[in-house]
């Protein structure tokens, strides 16, 4: 074991105790842990104050003086000691209500001391309690401590004693016993290309900083290496993957293919879906399998693509699935893909929860068989009994919706694991996608097919609700639909309910029948209840649809072209975005009005905001990273999946491309890393442990 393995325990003042507490609230267990426990701020302790210059508020201050007489008071609930505190401009008292017995023994009467606290005024006398003190000799001889580090920290270790004085001194004596804990973590060439500063420099200067500036190059250096190293581990990962895992190689480009393009083909492709369906043929073609990741904005023609890949599948005698997170998602993609293949003689079927078993046993044997090319399904196709003849191709869409167990389920359903395309709507920030899917390779859809017109958003507040009413009459004259969309927050159940209820019926007073018809669908609802008003609302026989966010995906009614959003600030940016999707997929202008209360919280109004000023779905993942932060983004299943030391994704993003290149452009150069210059890199890689939830588990 290394001297950095070594336990915290046998850290001078550390101890078993402590050392359980320690391993327990912040995760250190050993020294190396300890070393890389970064401070999240910093006390400015390079200024001294005289005592007849002090700031009239209650700030932290240092001060260099000397003790004069010290004094045990009696007050109402016991005793107090107060020290008379004098430099060469004033006077003033510091004060201590508890463990003054111990500190008066080891007081010095006028000796030159700095101390260090918080002031106290009362009736125009300042006065310090519980200050901490140091004789100026002894703060002399240690570290120069200009900016003391303020650790993260929690109760529990706070009411057990240890404090920050106490976890300061813990990285302090390590400091101090130098040893090989500070050995180099980057070669040479990074540090001079870059003008990094070297570690050992660094680790002393992030926990003990002797001037703004190091603080700053200690930062930035320490940053760097911890994004460089998982940037190498994330594509080193890919390369190992590419080489090892064999894919299905999908040479033939036939006549079924070449014949839908050229004959039943409903419209023509942008050349964004040309560039990624060309990224697609040449993955599925070389050999190695491929795992992509398909990012496109809402509208922006994703299934199109998925088909020619499923396509090229099937020129091959492979078979494909194409697996959505809902029934009524997996329904829609059933419907465009039966629709896009109606004029060829290729099989495709559905299974999801609510199919018959009947109807099962078919889809069972023809899977089996190898006579039913293509199945569209939810969660159901990962079950056991699913079993494919030759499955070549595995599409998932929205994939963040599927754990990592359910997507494995489908790579063992052959000895050869299929080629993988994953496919998300929801907009992932680049750096983002850069870290969290740096093993995959990325397509984009960047491009929106032509004709489609931008939605028109608006913001309106609660009190022009009857002109808002007044707009949506307008539309139904011209014979459109409405969205109404409410918030659904799974621990209000009930004020939901009562908030979608309610404004159904103030929808339904101004929107009388048999004039006007309204649909109503929401969790509570059986699946068939819920259908057959989906159904209504598609076949346009009533005008408006009531709705909790079920609508936010899967929906595809061209006719809809007003969506109603109440109680918008109750939603995320993503949720917002996606709803907005949902309608302008017509001819027709259509119209995307959030509805608000008047008093907005800051982080409400910029969401408002962004969604009224842009409709492009990745400026608005990057304002939502930005509020929101990586973890939530991901939502909890795959929260926290971003433990990092000291980096951070969204401010440093310019450091992670940075990181993100070199990383590229080391391991194209050694893939092995087994030049002398890369060796450094090799054996710190190697320590490297991958965490079970991180880095190796998320494609």
């Amino acid at each position: 074991m290394s001297e950095k393995q070594t336990s915290i325990e046998y850290l001078k003042g550390v101890g078993p105790e402590r050392a359980r507490l320690l391993k327990e609230e912040l995760k250190i267990t050993t020294i190396d842990d300890l070393l890389h426990f970064f401070p999240n701020r910093y006390i400015d302790r390079s200024q001294f104050h005289l005592i007849n210059e002090l700031p009239k508020n209650n700030s932290e201050v240092q001060i260099k003086g000397k003790i004069t007489q010290i004094e045990i008071l009696q007050q109402k609930r016991g005793k107090r000691m107060v020290a008379h505190f004098e430099d060469t401009s004033g006077k003033m008292d510091l004060v201590w209500f508890r463990g003054y017995k111990w500190i008066r023994e080891n007081l010095k009467l006028n000796q030159s001391y700095i101390i260090f606290g918080r002031l106290n005024w009362f009736k125009g006398y300042v006065s310090m309690p519980h200050p901490e003190m140091e004789l100026e000799v002894n703060f002399n001889k240690s570290i120069k401590k200009l900016f003391y580090p303020i650790y993260p920290s929690t109760e529990k270790l706070i009411r057990s004693g240890i404090s920050q004085r106490v976890i300061q001194k813990l990285v302090l004596n390590l400091i101090e016993m130098g040893g090989n804990f500070f050995s180099e973590t980057l070669p040479k060439y990074v540090l001079d290309y870059y003008k990094l500063i070297d570690k050992n420099v660094a680790l002393k200067e992030i926990h003990f900083p002797t001037s703004q500036k190091k603080l700053s190059q200690a930062q930035i250096r320490l940053k760097f290496e911890e994004l460089t190293y998982i940037q190498l581990q994330l594509i080193q990962k890919n390369q190992q993957r590419k080489r090892k895992i064999k894919g299905f190689l999908f040479s033939e480009i036939g006549s079924t293919l070449k014949n839908f393009y050229n004959h039943q083909l409903p419209y023509q492709l942008t050349s964004a879906q040309k560039r990624v369906i060309r990224e697609i043929r040449e993955d599925m073609g070389s050999g190695r399998q491929m795992n992509r990741l398909l990012q496109g904005d809402v509208g922006s023609g994703k299934t199109i693509v998925a088909l020619f890949a499923i396509l090229i599948a099937i020129e091959n005698n492979f078979q494909a699935c194409f697996v959505a997170p809902t029934e009524i998602l997996a329904q829609q993609h059933f419907n465009s893909l039966q629709e896009l293949l109606s004029d060829s003689n290729i099989k495709l079927n559905l299974l999801t929860g609510s199919t018959k078993a009947k109807e099962r046993k078919i889809i069972n044997l023809g899977l089996e068989n190898g006579t039913l090319p293509i199945l569209i399904g939810t969660h159901a196709v990962f079950e056991e009994n699913v079993r494919f003849k030759n499955l070549g191709l595995a599409i998932i869409d929205e994939q963040h919706r599927f754990g990592v167990a359910q997507r494995a389920k489908l790579w063992s359903k052959n000895t050869t694991p299929p080629h993988i395309l994953v496919m998300t709507a929801t907009p992932i920030p680049r750096t983002l996608a850069m870290s969290l899917y740096g093993d995959l390779d990325i397509s984009l859809i960047d491009e929106m097919p032509p004709g489609r017109k931008p939605v028109n958003t608006m913001h309106k507040y609660d009190n022009n609700r009857l002109k808002v009413f007044q707009f949506i009459k307008e539309k139904i004259k011209e014979g459109q639909q409405i969205y109404v969309v409410y918030p659904l927050i799974e621990e209000s159940e009930k004020l939901d309910f009562k908030d979608l209820m309610d404004g159904y019926e103030s929808l339904s007073r101004s929107f009388p029948i048999p004039k006007y018809q309204i649909s109503i669908v929401h969790g509570k609802m059986k699946a068939d209840d819920k259908a057959y008003e989906m159904k209504r609302f598609a076949e346009g026989k009533t005008q408006i649809m009531v709705a909790t966010t079920v609508i936010e995906v899967g929906v595809n009614i061209p006719n809809a072209s007003v969506m109603i959003i109440e109680s918008a600030e109750r939603f995320g940016l993503s949720q917002l975005h996606q709803l907005r999707g949902r309608v302008g997929r017509g001819n027709e202008q259509s119209f995307c009005i959030l509805m608000t209360g008047s008093k907005l919280s800051d982080e409400s109004k910029i969401r408002v905001q962004t969604m009224v000023k842009t409709n492009n779905g990745f400026e608005i993942s990057e304002v939502d990273l930005k509020l929101r932060g990586p973890g939530n983004i991901l939502g909890t299943q795959q929260s926290g999946i971003l433990r990092l030391k000291i980096a951070d994704i969204v401010k440093d993003n310019k450091l992670l491309k940075m990181a993100r290149e070199l990383a590229k452009k080391i391991l194209k150069n050694d893939p092995k890393l087994e030049n002398s210059d890369n060796q450094i890199i090799k054996k710190n890689l190697s320590n490297l442990q991958y965490e079970s939830n991180i880095w190796n588990l998320i494609s």
